[in-house]
Order: structure tokens, then sequence, then C-alpha cells
């Protein structure tokens, strides 16, 4: 398909840490799944391209505890069926073996909608949670990051698209010939392989992140122009900018909203674009952004307050002057972004 996507963070209660003060449901409704299932199916509904789900293995001031990223994402993916599913998974500590079965596992439940966020994590804290040694330098992180992504791509290709046989009358129903061993050795470990979930449907999931072997290479910087020199010199893929929304209401301004919001916490330090205004600016600003991004990822200040200006005033312009176009139901994440679906790198002419 290709085009201009459009994405939306549906973490918590919104990108501001303040948030949870203007949300709709009660704090203790925030884990629910009818919470997350209302949203998600608000931004399907809506045309976006796909939601992505933060996730910390170390709980925010604000989050005492919540259900893991892929998790909240596998619940709904048989509750939707054209909107991507991409769930945040650090690449630091975790073990990249688990990360590729659970992203295969979401594939299959979501029909071929799943991608993988994949994050590094330098607090101190997630380390002392997995029981790892803690891993600051940025060289480290890059290369577990590098490493992570490497094993699951492995990992999503050591079963052919045709292992599985399914031949009950000889009860036969793996081809044992077309699952491979993956063999990988880096610095910190190694994996032998092969993957315990067959190939995803999409033979590789979709992977976003800022930097590694990314499919879909997410650019933070503060300028229209940075952000356009940034995707000029990237080697992924797909380009997509990251900005932060803070919308007019019928209510009050996006001005007023942020300073209701600032004066109860600040929001912290970011290099990430930011938008505050009225729908049809935004609006004019994501048709410059299409100019120079292959798409965009949303980070609205309230989620409960900025989602509902998006799904009435943003999504329907952008749709009618042709900028995006609505996911078609049945249609691979892969396809949706106009990604070809990948060789698997161990098949042999049998």
């Amino acid at each position: 398909m290709g085009g201009f996507a459009i994405g939306i963070e549906l973490d918590g209660d919104g990108d501001h840490p303040a948030a949870w003060r203007r949300a709709r449901q009660r704090p203790d409704r925030l884990l629910t799944g009818d919470t997350v299932r209302t949203r998600v199916l608000a931004a399907e509904n809506a045309g976006f391209t796909f939601a992505t789900f933060a996730d910390s293995i170390v709980p925010g001031e604000q989050t005492p505890g919540r259900v893991d990223a892929v998790t909240r994402a596998a619940f709904v993916a048989a509750t939707t069926s054209t909107i991507g599913l991409v769930p945040a998974v650090a690449t630091t500590y975790a073990e990249p073996f688990h990360t590729a079965s659970q992203i295969a596992s979401l594939d299959y439940a979501a029909r071929g909608r799943a991608g993988w966020l994949a994050e590094p994590t330098a607090d101190p804290r997630a380390a002392a949670t997995w029981g790892r040694p803690t891993v600051t330098a940025p060289t480290d992180l890059a290369r577990e990051q590098r490493d992570s992504i490497e094993v699951a791509r492995r990992l999503w290709d050591s079963w052919e698209d045709d292992a599985v046989i399914r031949d009950y009358a000889s009860g036969r129903f793996l081809d044992r010939d077309r699952l491979h061993y993956i063999d990988f050795v880096g610095e910190t470990f190694s994996v032998k392989g092969p993957a315990i979930v067959p190939r995803p449907p999409q033979g590789q999931p979709v992977v976003f992140g800022a930097d590694g072997d990314v499919d879909v290479l997410l650019v933070t910087a503060p300028t229209v122009a940075e952000i356009a020199e940034a995707a000029g010199h990237s080697d992924a893929p797909l380009t997509f900018a990251e900005l932060a929304v803070t919308l007019d209401t019928p209510t009050a301004t996006a001005a007023e909203r942020r300073a209701e919001l600032d004066a109860h916490a600040d929001s912290p330090e970011t290099d990430r674009l930011a938008f505050a205004g009225a729908a049809a600016d935004l609006v004019e600003l994501l048709v410059e952004l299409a100019g120079h991004v292959d798409g965009i990822r949303l980070r609205p200040a309230v989620i409960d307050e900025e989602l509902p200006v998006l799904t009435r005033l943003v999504l329907p312009a952008l749709l009618r002057s042709g900028h995006a176009h609505r996911p078609i139901p049945g249609t691979t994440l892969r396809a949706e972004l106009g990604l070809a679906r990948p060789a698997n790198r161990y098949a042999t002419a049998h």
C-alpha cells in the first residue's frame, strides 16, 4: 500500500505526566482491558495505521503496575481487524528468544498486523529487576539493540513457511528439514534455536526503533527541518517522525490545557517535535511532514481529550485530501506500510 502512515501511542493516560488528572476513567480503571480496547477501537475506526504501546519493567510513579505491552496488544488483537499493533519490548536485558516468540505469537493473534517497538533502556533499576549487570554505555546499549533484533529476525526465519505439514493420516506434523538452527554468537549471549513458534504470517513482523536494523526508523528532532535532514540520511526502508500533540478542545485551547497540566507536573525535557494548537493547523503540519517522511507517530498529551479531536477533525481531513488512507481489512501491517514480505534466509530448494 504505502502512503503516509499515521500511528498513535496509546499507553497510560497520555504523554504528559499529569495526563491522569484529565482522564475520563477513574485511576483504578486505567489498567483494565475495557480501557485499552475502547481506545484502540476508537483509533481503528478513525483510520489510524497502527497503535503503539509503551512499556517498562520498572513501574512509573503514576502507574504503580500494569500489564505488559505485548499482552495488552494481544488482548485487542481479536477485536480489531485493520490497525497495526506495535508493543514496546526492551532490547536491553530481555531475552531475545522470548521476545521473538512473543512478537511471533502476537502476529498470529492479529492475523499479520504485529510490529515490535525495539527500545534500549539505561535505567539501572531495570538491570536490578532482571538480575543483570547494569548496561549504560551507549556502545553497549547499541550492541544489545543490534544483537537482539538480529536474533529475533533469525528466529522468525528458523521455520520455513511450509515447515508445518499437518498430515494427520501419516501422523507427520512437521518437516524437520525445514527447521533451522540459527547459531547466533554475540558478545554477551548466544542463541542456537530454532524458534518454538512457526514463522509469523508476515514472515518478519515490522520492527520499529530509533536505532539498529529496523524497518521503520523513528526520528526524534525538534524541528521539521531537522527531521527532514535525518530522513535524508536514513538507511532504513521507512522513516517516521515523532510528534507530541496538544490540541484545542471545545472547552479549552491547547495553551490553556497545557498550562493547567504543567501546573501539576513539568513535562520531561525532550528533543521531540511538539505541536499545540487547532486541529486545522495540525493537519497543515502533517501535510508538510508528509513531504519529508513516510509516516508519523502521534503522542497525545491526554489520550481521552486528544483522541476525539484527532478522530473527528484530523484523520478525516487527511483521508479526504488523500494524504492518508484507511487500512484495508485482511491486509498485513507490512503491506499497509508498503513493505514486501521478506524471503526466508534459511530456505533452500527441496
